[in-house]
């Protein structure tokens, strides 16, 4: 019998309304999870069984559970809703084949919303280990991942040769590049594309994300004075590497040893009335890489042109900052998704879903960690990712049915 003031559940509770999987949906909570999907025009017009939220939701799921099959992933996304009776009605878990439909009808588009709606550089002014002389460190790097060689993967992403020089790789392959933020690994930008696109035109897609008040490291692979002059125009500054090709005589030596030079236009670009040279510092020096008598030998540019407010030495220590993104990339690809793991997507819009699922969960992760680095007030590199990303997994089978 109904207790007095006892209120009647409503008969158009949804599944969408009652998941919540702890970090993910704090991160990305649910009104912004649905202004992604209607903003994309992915939300459904009837009732399903699998709403466009929950499967967002399922996507972040996926990407961190990146080593369960389909099936698995949805019972630990909803299995605590029975246990917890926090959900009424009879519910069975959906086949691979409907999860890969409601998959299918999503798209990419939803994700990637999200990214754009979301994510963002972290650090503040209290965060330890992301400046330099009160500029933020980014550093801006590519990397590429294997997908499934399904042939609609192989004809929009393309195949490697072979590294034998005979036939092709093993799998399609996906390029993406990314900005990163040096200090607490958060990856704020990316753009990606086929195999074939070249690392420096997918740079070029990311930098709107540039702002005033940066400090942009890259490796020599991005030197160009085309993306040079596009970079600079941001108002960011940058310490690029130069590669041996590059023809930097000294114009004017400066009083630490570093000195004044250009970088000159190709005869291309000057066909195409890019004619002026640009004006850049250059930063010289060696280091024992214990491979050979001489060392590695590295040639900085830069646009901070004073030596009194940025020192060689200092630039120099400073340029080994950009390997905190390849640490980054490692985080991605060997612990989050899994050392040598293919992507589980066969189609290409599949594809690209679940690599913005990636970058979703590990920005949420990186957050997380950042947060922690600043009530401890230690530097973020100090807090563990792979121990993160365990208890991120634990906050989906824990906490299933709570609100964020």
């Amino acid at each position: 019998m109904p207790r007095a003031g006892q209120v009647k559940p409503p008969t158009d509770e949804r599944l969408s309304d009652r998941i919540s999987i702890g970090l993910l949906t704090r991160v990305f909570p649910p009104q912004l999870v649905d202004a992604a999907v209607a903003g994309a025009d992915r939300a459904e017009v009837r009732s399903r069984l699998l709403p466009a939220r929950v499967v967002v939701y399922y996507v972040l799921a996926m990407c961190l559970f990146s080593g369960q099959g389909y099936e698995e992933v949805m019972r630990l996304l909803v299995g605590g809703l029975e246990w917890l009776g926090r959900w009424r009605r009879a519910w069975a878990v959906p086949s691979t084949a409907a999860i890969a439909k409601a998959r299918t009808r999503l798209g990419p588009e939803p994700l990637r919303a999200l990214f754009g709606a979301v994510v963002r550089p972290l650090a503040t002014d209290a965060t330890r280990g992301a400046w330099y002389r009160g500029l933020r460190l980014v550093a801006i790097d590519g990397a590429i991942l294997d997908v499934p060689g399904a042939a609609e993967n192989e004809e929009r992403f393309g195949r490697p040769g072979s590294s034998r020089g005979e036939g092709r790789g093993a799998y399609p392959q996906v390029r993406l590049v990314g900005l990163g933020e040096c200090g607490t690994h958060a990856v704020f930008a990316v753009a990606m594309d086929s195999y074939a696109t070249a690392e420096k035109t997918l740079a070029e897609r990311l930098l709107p994300a540039l702002r005033p008040g940066m400090l942009v490291l890259a490796d020599w692979g991005f030197l160009s004075i085309d993306l040079w002059r596009q970079a600079t125009r941001t108002g960011a500054h940058l310490l690029w590497r130069a590669s041996a090709s590059f023809s930097l005589p000294a114009i004017e030596v400066l009083s630490d040893g570093s000195y004044l030079s250009r970088l000159v236009p190709s005869t291309t670009a000057a066909r195409r009335g890019g004619t002026d040279a640009v004006t850049v510092r250059v930063v010289e020096y060696t280091i024992d890489d214990g491979r050979s008598p001489e060392g590695e030998h590295y040639r900085l540019v830069t646009t901070l042109l004073d030596p009194d407010e940025a020192p060689a030495a200092e630039l120099a220590e400073l340029y080994a900052q950009r390997w905190e993104f390849e640490n980054t990339l490692d985080e991605l690809k060997t612990h989050h998704r899994g050392a040598k793991v293919v992507l589980r997507s066969r189609y290409p819009d599949g594809v690209e879903q679940e690599i913005w699922g990636f970058l979703l969960v590990h920005w949420a992760i990186r957050e997380l960690i950042h947060t922690a680095a600043l009530d401890a007030d230690i530097d973020p590199d100090r807090v563990s990712f792979i121990r993160t990303l365990r208890l991120a997994r634990r906050t989906v089978t824990e906490q299933a049915a709570f609100p964020p």
